[in-house]
């Protein structure tokens, strides 16, 4: 391979390292190598930085152009060269270089994007497809136990610890040791079968928690309702109930459009340097945004009290957003 590859470059220097980028991926795969690798590999051979994101699985990959493990950016930009792993979009492989992507870069794309898709069915799984009609029979509080119990026996879950998944779209299930693969979504406690309709009625309930992921909805896209203990009763806030913080917080929002991801990440991390490096900042700099994103709010939030509820106005933001 090598050998083609030396003498399709002296005819036609594209086809001969789009050879080599086959023949490298081709190794990887063959020695399982991990997806830390496979995105080094495509951040050094498009000579720029490369990164994997898979929202549903929580993996985030970052290299930059020299093969160095590197921090992600606050943001992606929607005009890298990109490709998807799965077809809702929920993982993307992206090399950050903009423009049409040429002969070389596309290559690299689809066998880099081959060997991460191995390895992520490989070592995270996906849950196995069902059928959405039995799937909602399986849910259904309203329909008859002797039907859910069908649907439950067609559907081979007659084991303890299934959870029921609210998604955008609809119900889903979780078999116990699948890694949840979905965008956003709400898991349900693990249950007996007969239990279905509660666990997805929890779920629906930790969908509303889950944030897009976006800059606009920033926050967790996959939420547990075991994780939520107390927080769940916010979930029950009348729709219409007048909270003087949510507007405090769209002021300073609107006012400084750097603010909501700010105060996301300052409110979500276990310290200032910790939120200074996941927004890629220097801390100083941090600093000087929270104290005028406090004076925007019009509470202190460095205090315990004050960030405190500063993460229950951001909690109940998404709650009003996602009803």
């Amino acid at each position: 391979m090598k050998d083609l590859a030396v003498r399709l470059a002296a005819l036609d220097a594209d086809a001969g390292a789009a050879l080599r980028v086959i023949a490298y991926f081709d190794s990887l795969t063959e020695t399982r190598a991990g997806l830390q690798a496979i995105v080094r590999g495509a951040a050094v051979l498009a000579g720029c930085a490369a990164r994997l994101d898979d929202h549903g699985r929580r993996v985030h990959v970052r290299v930059d152009a020299e093969g160095n493990a590197a921090p992600a950016p606050e943001s992606v930009d929607a005009l890298w060269m990109r490709t998807l792993l799965v077809p809702d979009g929920s993982a993307v492989l992206a090399l950050e270089r903009t423009g049409e992507p040429g002969p070389v870069e596309a290559m690299i794309l689809e066998r880099a994007a081959g060997a991460a898709r191995a390895v992520l069915d490989r070592t995270r799984g996906r849950a196995p497809a069902a059928d959405p009609a039995l799937v909602e029979l399986a849910v259904d509080a309203s329909a008859p136990s002797d039907v859910r119990d069908q649907a439950v026996h067609q559907l081979n879950l007659a084991v303890a610890g299934v959870r029921a998944v609210a998604l955008p779209t609809g119900p889903a299930l979780l078999p116990p040791g699948v890694v949840p693969s979905w965008a956003r979504a709400g898991i349900g406690p693990a249950v007996v079968p007969a239990e279905l309709p509660a666990s997805y009625a929890a779920a629906r309930v930790a969908l509303r928690f889950a944030a897009d992921g976006t800059p606009e909805d920033p926050g967790p896209t996959v939420v547990r309702h075991d994780e939520l203990g107390a927080l769940a009763v916010l979930a029950d806030l009348p729709a219409g109930a007048d909270v003087p913080d949510l507007h405090r917080l769209e002021h300073a929002t609107t006012a400084a459009p750097w603010a909501l991801s700010t105060l996301y990440a300052y409110a979500d991390a276990a310290s200032l340097r910790a939120a200074a490096t996941a927004l890629r900042l220097h801390h100083s700099t941090l600093q000087d945004r929270i104290t005028q994103a406090a004076h925007l709010l019009g509470w202190p939030i460095t205090t315990p009290a004050g960030r405190l509820r500063l993460q229950v106005a951001l909690t109940l933001r998404r709650l009003r957003r996602h009803p």
